[in-house]
């Protein structure tokens, strides 16, 4: 004969999303009549499944399980209209009907729940335990209870106490006041992002100028020019210049790699750089799938998105830049839902300026309806929104010789001059939350935070004549103006650094 009696309990966990988790209340209740299990609030598939995982749980720890019950068993997920997702939810069922079955007495007030449960009562890590641990702090939670795989992550959210468990035993002794557990106040160390500095790199000292102002600012750059003359160890070498995230930053991209599955290490304290290859599909780039999911837009976000070899991406994803390009954020919606993701990223595009890459010289092979072909790919909105225009071109021989010099700044100095500039960015635009570099203002912030000296108005009201600049371009000229007086720390912005400028919106691609 079962011990379970009727009873009635609540417990919280939460289910993950983005750019906020959401509250949900596990209930559980036990009346007499036939047996039954069920699981009511728009649960999917993983959190239907629950009932067997929860069950043979339950019974391996040694307690009695809702399958050895004569009982009917409802548990309900609050609100009932939001769709319920994954495994996180085993925990606080769990819970919920070792209380409902007084086979546990504990106070849930206060107390967030989150994990996956094995077979044999282990607690298995969840995605997105950061954006849990974010809606616990907003909600005025004390106590959260992660597997301990997650509790690194959470522990960037500072105001409650952290569990780390790993077994629903565990679980259950601490809040019987048995054993109790100790909570997660250390956080583990990150491994440095391999990248290549720059003075590894011989020459090429426009280009290194060129990606210093773009770090600086978070400008896009496009880097075109031969095969093998340096685009690809540049492009990577942005990820050594850029400065370390900001404490809201890092929770912030930690949160998102937390709910893609993509989190390696505890946290991330360096601006992310992803990689896609050009054969990446409109999905994986920007996000989707049957039920919407971040791409690679998002996962880059306060980072770099480096695509090389740019005009070889399907025309259609390339085009589907447009918006985070220009909105910092991206728009999926699906059949079975939709989502806004942030997507404020910094572009660099590698390319060359024909199929064979030898434009111009004697080497280059390709008919000139072929290069009109390939450089069609690249639209001209697309071309609109990136910053800056950067030739790399090929390095004389004696550039190369082991004997010769390396030239170019170190690392470290430049990585000094960006986080000067970045903080003169702060700085300016501490009173408005929306803006945290030159890149990210809009035409209204321009006037407001982009001081031009009357001089450098005039010059660039003269070069927008000249070289046709749309409204677009005609701001960001200014933007990346505001980023070169930033490096020079100059408060307004001189006709010297208009001139620089308008200098990178000029090319031949």
């Amino acid at each position: 004969m079962s011990k379970t009696t009727s009873g009635f309990a609540r417990v919280f966990g939460a289910q993950p999303a983005l750019p906020h988790a959401h509250l949900v209340s596990v209930e559980c209740d036990i009346v007499k009549g036939l047996h039954a299990f069920t699981i009511v609030g728009l649960p999917d598939k993983a959190v239907e499944e629950a009932k067997d995982r929860v069950s043979s749980a339950i019974r391996n720890t040694g307690l009695d399980s809702p399958k050895r019950s004569n009982k009917k068993i409802v548990i309900s997920l609050a609100p009932a209209e939001l769709k319920k997702e994954g495994a996180a939810f085993d925990l606080p069922f769990a819970l919920a009907f070792l209380r409902a079955s007084a086979q546990v007495s504990f106070e849930p007030k206060g107390r967030l729940f989150a994990g996956e449960l094995s077979l044999d009562g282990t607690i298995q890590p969840i995605r997105g335990a950061l954006s849990i641990a974010q809606l616990a702090q907003t909600k005025g939670y004390t106590e959260l209870f992660v597997p301990a795989e997650n509790a690194g992550e959470c522990s960037l959210v500072s105001g409650i106490d952290i569990y780390p468990v790993t077994s629903l035993i565990d679980t259950v002794e601490h809040l019987t006041s048995k054993k109790k557990l100790r909570s997660y106040t250390i956080r583990s160390s990150r491994k440095q992002d391999k990248a290549t500095p720059l003075d590894e790199i011989r020459g090429q000292e426009h280009a290194k100028r060129g990606l210093e102002i773009a770090a600086a600012g978070r400008h896009n750059i496009a880097l075109y020019g031969p095969p093998g003359t340096g685009k690809t160890m540049l492009a990577r070498a942005a990820a050594a210049i850029l400065p370390d995230l900001s404490e809201s930053e890092m929770v912030e991209v930690t949160t998102i790699h937390s709910l893609a599955g993509a989190l390696t290490e505890s946290y991330i304290s360096r601006p992310p750089f992803r990689t896609p290859h050009h054969t990446a599909s409109y999905a994986s780039l920007i996000g989707g799938g049957t039920v919407p999911r971040p791409g690679e837009v998002t996962l880059a976000h306060r980072g770099v998105l480096f695509c090389d070899e740019f005009p070889e991406f399907h025309r259609d994803v390339v085009n589907a830049l447009r918006e985070p390009l220009e909105d910092r954020v991206v728009s999926v919606s699906r059949a079975k839902g939709s989502a806004i993701y942030p997507a404020n990223f910094m572009l660099i595009a590698a390319l060359n300026p024909c199929p064979c890459g030898f434009w111009g010289t004697s080497r280059c092979e390709c008919m000139p309806h072929l290069v009109e072909k390939y450089r069609r790919k690249i639209s001209g909105p697309i071309a609109d929104r990136i910053d800056m225009w950067v030739t790399v071109p090929e390095m004389p021989l004696e550039m190369l010789s082991l004997k010769s010099r390396r030239s170019g700044k170190e690392t470290e100095t430049v990585r000094e001059h960006i986080s000067k500039a970045r903080k003169a960015q702060r700085s300016r635009f501490s009173d408005a939350k929306h803006l945290t570099t030159n890149a990210d203002m809009k035409a209204k912030d321009i006037e407001a935070y982009a001081i031009l000296t009357d001089a450098a108005e005039r010059t660039l009201m003269s070069a927008a004549q000249s070289l046709k600049l749309s409204a677009r371009g005609f701001h960001r000229s200014i933007k990346l103006a505001r980023t070169i007086a930033d490096l020079a720390s100059s408060a307004a912005v001189e006709p010297a650094h208009m001139l620089e400028a308008l200098s990178y919106r000029s090319r031949e691609f």
